[in-house]
């Protein structure tokens, strides 16, 4: 081989190399961004007597007229007020904000991550462990009756029947499951496929800060090309992966997300509790929104309301985002200015 030969192939690969590391990190330049949305003051309407708990997540149905959230059973994010409880943590919530359906009472310990599929079945994964219960998945029809639970209740372990500290769950076009397994700490931290049945198809990931590691695996989305977006909270990115497990890109400009959603538009919400100068310098606490066609952040809810912004954030067909919080147990609706 020439020497000119040699360096032309050099050349291209650097240059190769080089197209990959950017595609694979993309950045954007911090905020601030414009906020046009304002708060919709008293829309969620609970039961009297009920008090709403903290709440990591919430979501839509496919027909986008119900809200649905999966709450602590009125106590806080750092308690497992459900253990005792006889109150109903699933929630459904009409478009007035009224609650129409609840299920679920006496069966969870820490209520975490909720996802309604295409055929309306509720999700939801139960992220703490007690009494022979939690550390699981379980899928609800819309009337409440358990369809299918993943893992072992009670039960902790890192293998392919068993989570610790799963933290959410979201459903493919095809049927595949995907779950977000841990939550910091000494929990695992990686992604479990099964297929639509239950059976396990595989998992990848482990507890790190390099490409296709994780710390903390809070939530998951999906776009149409069926690129599945994981909210890799302590690593404060997103990393978007093939159904397989492959690394796509890492995205960093959306700040620190605890919570991920993609709307049929392809339009993608973030909601970031905990950015601040000494966590993650440069972004404010609030929710991100951009496409996930070019990752471009367009806009930035940043609340001043003192109950902050949502780790759960959803959007319905009309525009309008959802917020759920967890230490300040509110639900939001947002609307454009």
């Amino acid at each position: 081989m020439t020497l000119q030969r040699r360096v032309c192939m050099t050349l291209v690969t650097t240059i190769s190399a080089f197209a990959v590391l950017q595609a694979l990190a993309y950045t954007q330049a911090a905020d601030p961004q414009p906020n046009p949305y304002h708060v919709l003051p008293n829309h969620f309407k609970l039961p009297e007597g009920r008090t709403l708990g903290s709440t990591a997540a919430i979501d839509i149905d496919r027909d986008g007229r119900s809200v649905w959230v999966f709450e602590r059973c009125g106590g806080t994010s750092q308690g497992l007020a459900c253990v005792d409880s006889s109150l109903a943590p699933i929630l459904e919530f009409d478009s007035s904000g009224k609650v129409v359906k609840s299920f679920g009472a006496g069966m969870f310990i820490s209520p975490h991550g909720i996802h309604v599929d295409r055929q309306g079945n509720v999700w939801v994964t139960d992220g703490s462990g007690k009494a022979a219960k939690g550390h699981q998945v379980f899928k609800f029809s819309p009337e409440g009756k358990v369809l299918m639970t993943l893992g072992k209740a009670g039960v902790t372990g890192d293998g392919p029947d068993t989570f610790n500290q799963p933290s959410d769950v979201f459903v493919a076009p095809n049927g595949d499951v995907f779950v977000a397994d841990g939550h910091g700490g000494n929990s695992n931290a990686r992604i479990v496929k099964f297929s639509k049945d239950g059976k396990f198809i595989k998992a990848w990931g482990k507890k790190g800060s390099g490409p296709g590691e994780f710390e903390t695996p809070h939530s998951l989305a999906m776009d149409s090309s069926g690129r599945l977006f994981v909210a890799d909270r302590g690593n404060s990115r997103i990393q978007i992966f093939d159904q397989d497990g492959k690394l796509l890109a890492e995205w960093k400009q959306f700040g620190r997300p605890s919570g991920v959603y993609i709307d049929k538009n392809d339009i993608l919400y973030a909601a970031d509790t905990q950015s601040d100068e000494k966590t993650n310098p440069g972004y404010k606490r609030g929710i991100r929104i951009g496409s996930v066609k070019d990752g471009k952040v367009t806009a930035l809810i940043s609340d001043p309301d003192p109950d902050g912004t949502g780790e759960g954030v959803a959007a319905d067909a009309q525009g309008n985002i959802y917020g759920s919080l967890t230490a300040k147990q509110a639900l939001k609706k947002y609307v454009r200015r």
